[in-house]
């Protein structure tokens, strides 16, 4: 259940500021149904789950698995009225049981995601992205390194070096280097480029091109490899299934909401909605 924008209308708050005159912040509301008082400071995420609930007990309510509401303000579900939302959305939201051979294609696609003891011996320099950092330079300082890195002549020990004077982490002290890690042991997005991807598989030495995640650019170096062990689809079967059910589930559960959040009058929020029924 999930928002792409939520934009309550804020003000500064300031009662010496000249904006004290103007409009007040607005009140979030579901077709009619206020979601919190006049000048209750709220912050996104809470402001996004009382609207979800909200919407999940209206529609309760027209299900009549609830009792209408005759107050301004949304009332908090208690916990016979929760469980009540529960077994609408179970009997609203069905989505299909993965079959084997569905199962088995998942597996085929994604063979790297379930090998076992697999690791790397990586190094790295990072050059973090923070706060008011000017990026483009950022990036050409590392794609510098990157090429005097990638060159054959390149001097013994110079990665080192390099790690020493510009890396960001505190790797840098042991010239970049973090040893034997495992996909569990990395950021998403770098298990994903070390381990995971099928069209090009990493060698040893420097890889060709930054890497990119939530803390910066990254040149990485391997030094070793522990290649792991694939189990039998037989073995993984139940888990494969238990996964794609879950994310199944989840896609359901999210286009139901955007369902009901285009057959509401919604004011204070935008969310993401649909007017018509979505294919699962």
């Amino acid at each position: 259940m999930t928002a792409s924008a939520l934009s309550p209308n804020v003000g500064c708050g300031s009662g010496n500021c000249a904006c004290a005159g103007a409009a007040q912040p607005e009140v979030a509301s579901i077709n009619g149904i206020a979601l919190h008082e006049a000048g209750e400071p709220l912050d996104a995420d809470t402001l996004l789950e009382r609207a979800h609930t909200e919407l999940l007990r209206q529609q309760a309510v027209k299900a009549g698995l609830l009792p209408r509401h005759t107050g301004l303000v949304a009332p908090e579900p208690d916990d016979a009225q929760r469980a009540a939302i529960e077994r609408m959305l179970d009997e609203a939201v069905v989505s299909p049981e993965p079959g084997e051979a569905e199962c088995r294609r998942y597996f085929e696609a994604n063979k790297g995601r379930f090998i076992v003891g697999q690791a790397l011996h990586v190094r790295h320099i990072l050059f973090a992205v923070t706060p008011g950092v000017n990026v483009h330079a950022l990036s050409q300082r590392a794609e510098t390194a990157l090429l005097e890195l990638s060159r054959k002549d390149v001097a013994p020990g110079r990665f080192e070096q390099l790690a020493k004077e510009l890396s960001n982490c505190p790797s840098s002290q042991q010239g970049g280097d973090l040893g034997w890690v495992t996909p569990e042991d990395c950021a998403p997005e770098l298990a994903n480029e070390l381990f995971f991807q099928t069209d090009s598989r990493w060698g040893m030495g420097v890889h060709p091109r930054l890497v990119h995640t939530r803390f910066g650019l990254h040149i990485i170096e391997v030094l070793g490899r522990r290649k792991g062990t694939l189990p039998a689809f037989e073995a993984l079967q139940d888990r494969i299934r238990a996964q794609l059910a879950l994310q199944t589930r989840s896609t359901a559960l999210r286009q139901y909401m955007q369902l009901l959040v285009g057959q509401a009058r919604i004011e204070g929020l935008t969310l993401q909605g649909a007017d018509t029924p979505l294919v699962q």
